[in-house]
């Protein structure tokens, strides 16, 4: 399709499987030169948009755009969740000839009848995978709608942020521990009530001499009962009530060690768990992914294993720990702000 003079456009679709409704895609050339002017008159190739939806290419694809940086750029994390839910991904691609540009890593949510990161909205600290920041506006125009983006991070996004209508999304939470020696460095960084409280927590575990058990993976089973368990007692529904999210997450702990390493932490008390915790380790950074606590006999049991943790990542010789995002009311109270970004269309 001619677009100018010396411009021509391709809109190239891989032929790997039927595409998701609403995929029509606003791709003129003319468009984009608003963003990038001369950039794209210079190259004598022609700016391809190309559309992928089998899961094979979308792996090479993957390894080929994403930086790697945090957990939620490793294939592996964001393929548990497609073997768990097994929503049709949908990447596309920009590019000019075979000079790969831009990829956004999409599938369509039959649940929500929409667009979003590929691996579902659990997703964090999500970077696009661009080769500059001038290609995300692009990226974004010729993407499908509806489109829900959440969890972005603010880290690469440069001067966009100030022409895209991104809009703030519940921050994440995280701890530096690199200069701790053990959790008595953090406490001792809090106003004199918190740090009273916790030990006070602390004191009462201690006080049931608990057992405290690293990488015994059957104990998923075990976080999954406690947590539905709270979640009942509340009188809420927890995602675990979904059996694709308990596949997914089995499956994070099947994939282990092919680029992230997954650390489960247990704490027994007279043959009863107390709590368990699912943690995922890479690049200096702990994160604490999934949790299950039994509150109502073991007051105080989260916060005892939050302590624990701090040690085994300064042991492990980590950076921070990531306590994701969704405040539950007491994150805020103890660790830093990490602001992040949505986007609809």
């Amino acid at each position: 399709m001619k677009t100018s003079d010396n411009s021509s456009e391709k809109v190239s679709r891989s032929s790997d499987g039927d595409e998701p409704p609403d995929s029509r895609l606003a791709t003129s050339l003319k468009e984009a030169e608003k963003f990038y002017g001369s950039f794209l008159m210079e190259k004598p190739d022609a700016l391809r948009v190309e559309i992928t939806t089998d899961i094979e290419k979308c792996r090479s694809l993957w390894e080929e755009f994403s930086y790697k940086g945090n957990l939620f750029e490793t294939w592996e994390f964001r393929y548990a969740f497609y073997k768990g839910y097994g929503f049709t991904p949908y990447f596309i691609t920009l590019r000019y000839g075979t000079e790969g540009l831009a990829l956004l890593p999409l599938w369509y949510d039959e649940d929500r009848k929409e667009y979003t990161w590929f691996g579902s909205d659990w997703q964090e600290e999500v970077n696009f995978f661009v080769k500059s920041a001038e290609f995300i506006p692009l990226l974004l125009r010729v993407a499908p709608a509806p489109l829900f983006l959440n969890a972005i991070s603010g880290e690469y996004l440069g001067s966009v942020l100030d022409r895209i209508n991104f809009e703030k999304d519940s921050p994440k939470y995280i701890l530096k521990v690199d200069d701790f020696k053990d959790h008595e460095d953090f406490l001792m960084s809090l106003k004199k009530s918190r740090r009273h409280d916790l030990r006070k927590d602390k004191r009462r575990i201690e006080a049931q001499k608990p057992e405290i058990i690293i990488n015994n993976f059957s104990d998923i089973d075990e976080l999954i009962a406690l947590a539905k368990e709270r979640f009942q007692g509340k009188g809420q529904k927890a995602s675990w009530e979904d059996s694709r999210s308990e596949v997914t997450f089995r499956e994070v702990i099947n994939l282990d060690r092919r680029s992230y390493q997954v650390r489960m932490i247990a704490v027994k008390i007279n043959g009863r768990t107390a709590g368990v915790d699912l943690n995922c380790l890479l690049n200096g950074t702990y994160y604490a992914v999934k949790c299950g606590y039994d509150v109502k006999n073991f007051p105080g049991i989260g916060n005892f294993i939050n302590l624990i943790e701090i040690d085994d990542a300064v042991k492990l010789g980590m950076k921070k720990i990531d306590f994701l995002q969704n405040n539950y009311e007491w994150k805020d109270r103890w660790f830093e702000q990490v602001p992040l970004f949505q986007y609809r269309k």
